[in-house]
């Protein structure tokens, strides 16, 4: 997923964290190395080897209705039950399929619900197959409406405003609300599925997507490659397709696709880069899908088919690093997945890594450096929030949410991580090793331990005296960050920061700022870099000078109307609202609730404009700030 998936703030998680009780294992105990906690599957008696599903969408119901039938191999030759993870479905029967074709019926029940985990599903094995080193379980069921991976979005929530749209959502572990099946990245499936949906709409998949399919109501989708259950994924609506390169387009309602198919026209280019440096592409095509403002994050790297949000429609392709991040997830993450979400890092970090390197080839090693400091601007954020546990990479991780425990650390500090690294070794033995990681490890998950091992191997042990095991494992278990790490630098965004400052103490004018030639990112970091204390009229001043508070572009618009909250800027307060009503990722809205909920004097209205928008925010996007909201309210009390 982007680099936007775990920006909700890590107090989050911490308070979830503390009011379990849970004792913290040491770092590297193994039952933190190896165990999902995040799962009831009991993985080490059953592994699912293929999915089939076959389901009907009802946007009357807002289900899905159907069934899965889940092909396992047996590990454990005494085991009697089947654990599967589910959230809220209900379960109508369960059944093994025999080779004769003939159902066998079982019995079932469920086990105690968690608030995070959702509930275990138990299917007993019946008489006769004791012994059967292989099963094909069937399971009628419905979803619930309030399926935590699903959104329905009714016509007027739409870019068109006269079809529904339903798209799914299933990392971290939301996959069980709309399959039961084992819900663990350390499980990789094959699947195919027939979904059926109202005639007029067209449904995609994470699968073999074909570009030319006709729209009848009934699609058939297939993914021969193995993915964990967080890469399923489902879209239904007027969707249309545009392509972009050979391998690439992009699929959006009408109204939308002209614009992303030139937003995103370097795609093609970047695939074919992105395989001369981390090698073969493996999955076929890659297209986009760009969705309706109420996804919650950047993008999600689902396999064939990325889902991104239509905020990155900036007009001027200065936002596409979240493409580079989610293509770059076709290696690291659904090539090698981490086997845990307490390995989350070894997904994001390495993607955050392969991104700037992207950026750099395509745009320009300046484009890519400015990302990089305004990542790690972010890092330095979350590491002033999060406890000292939690800033390792493979941080004690055996409660909570995964979806929100870790901030941006897994992502910016194992993007430093890996330029320690390549400093280290240089880029040729690096891009080696980074070649030969991927290839080895292909279609599998690794923990954090495993890859150590790995590294310690190929890289650290082959070329001796350059960086030790003691130096990797104190990036990997230790707070903060440690002294060798490079700190990144921007020419262009020092220089924006300096005028930030100059024009702050009133020594030039912002029309002798050289603004017209600045990427957005320098416009970001010229706001960020603005005195505490300026006035009202200063801040209107500026805004007129440079269009803030109508800004198409998301991020700078983020930027400043934090900036607004926080300083109580109340005449931008009109084009705030506007704001977050206009896009639904939280990255984007999040921060701004926040920012008024903690002024000093905005909780109220912070509150009140929240109820007027949450109906175009998602779910998850929804969950985190009311979690924010009652954090300030505590504060107050």
């Amino acid at each position: 997923m982007s680099h936007c998936r775990f920006l909700f703030l890590a107090i989050v998680s911490l308070a979830v964290l503390a009011c379990s009780g849970s004792e913290m294992p040491d770092t590297v105990a193994e039952d933190s190395r190896a165990h999902d906690y995040f799962s009831f599957a009991n993985t080490d008696q059953f592994v699912t080897e293929h999915l089939g599903l076959n389901l009907t969408v009802d946007f009357d119901a807002e289900q899905l209705h159907g069934s899965a039938v889940l092909h396992l191999n047996r590990l454990a030759t005494a085991a009697a039950e089947i654990i599967l993870d589910t959230r809220d479905l209900t379960i109508e029967s369960t059944s093994f399929v025999l080779d004769s074709g003939e159902e066998l019926a079982a019995e079932h029940y469920f086990g105690e619900t968690d608030a995070v985990l959702g509930t275990p599903l138990i299917i007993s094995v019946p008489p006769g197959l004791e012994s059967a080193a292989e099963l094909v379980l069937k399971i009628n069921y419905r979803s619930s409406p309030q399926a935590t991976a699903m959104q329905w979005l009714p016509p007027e929530l739409t870019a068109g405003g006269e079809h529904p749209f339903l798209f799914s959502q299933s990392q971290a572990i939301h996959a069980r609300s709309w399959v039961p099946l084992q819900d663990t990245p350390a499980v990789r499936i094959t699947y195919n599925a027939k979904i059926r949906t109202p005639s007029e709409l067209l449904a995609v998949m994470s699968a073999n997507n074909d570009p030319a399919a006709e729209r009848d109501g009934a699609y058939e989708f297939e993914m021969p490659q193995p993915i964990p259950s967080y890469l399923l994924a489902l879209a239904v609506g007027n969707i249309y397709f545009a392509p972009i390169g050979d391998q690439t387009g992009v699929y959006s309602e009408p109204e939308t696709l002209d614009a992303a198919a030139f937003e995103f026209a370097d795609t093609q280019a970047m695939l074919e880069t992105a395989e001369a440096m981390f090698g073969p592409y493996q999955w076929g095509r890659y297209d986009l899908l760009i969705l309706p403002p109420s996804f919650p994050y950047g993008g999600m790297e689902n396999p064939r088919l990325s889902f991104l949000t239509p905020s990155l429609l900036a007009g001027d392709r200065s936002l596409v690093s979240v493409v580079a991040h989610e293509l770059a997830h076709s290696w690291s993450g659904n090539l090698v997945t981490n086997s845990t979400w307490r390995d989350g890092w070894l997904n994001e970090g390495w993607t955050s890594y392969l991104e700037l390197r992207l950026m750099e080839v395509i745009y320009s090693t300046e484009r890519a450096a400015e990302e990089n400091v305004l990542g790690y601007r972010e890092l330095l954020i979350d590491f002033a929030e999060v406890r000292p546990e939690l800033q390792a990479l493979a941080p004690p991780f055996t409660s909570g949410d995964p979806d929100d425990f870790q901030g941006t650390i897994p992502y910016h500090k194992g993007n430093l991580f890996l330029q320690y690294l390549e400093n280290a070794f240089g880029r040729e033995v690096f891009d080696e090793f980074i070649r030969s990681y991927f290839d080895e490890h292909a279609f599998g998950t690794i923990t954090t331990e495993a890859f150590l091992e790995y590294l310690d191997r190929e890289l650290l042990s082959a070329h001796e005296g350059k960086v030790s095991r003691a130096q990797v494992e104190q990036w990997l278990y230790e707070p903060g960050l440690p002294d060798e790490a490079l700190i990144p630098s921007s020419i262009s965004l020092d220089r924006a920061a300096e005028l930030a400052v100059l024009w702050s103490k009133g020594e030039i004018d912002i029309a002798d700022a050289p603004t017209d030639d600045w990427s957005p990112h320098a416009v970001v970091h010229f706001i960020n870099s603005l005195d505490d204390d300026l006035s009202t009229e200063k801040l209107s001043a500026l805004d007129g000078a440079l269009g803030l508070s109508n800004t198409k572009n998301a991020e700078i618009g983020r930027t400043w109307f934090i900036q607004v909250a926080q300083r109580q800027h109340r005449t931008a307060y009109d084009n705030l609202e506007q704001y977050l009503r206009r896009y639904g990722r939280t990255r984007l809205v999040r921060p701004i609730y926040i920012a008024l909920a903690q002024n000093g004097s905005d909780l109220e209205l912070a509150k009140t404009l929240f109820v007027g928008a949450r109906g175009i925010y998602h779910p998850l996007t929804n969950a985190s700030i009311e979690s924010a909201f009652r954090r300030s309210s505590d504060t107050e009390q």
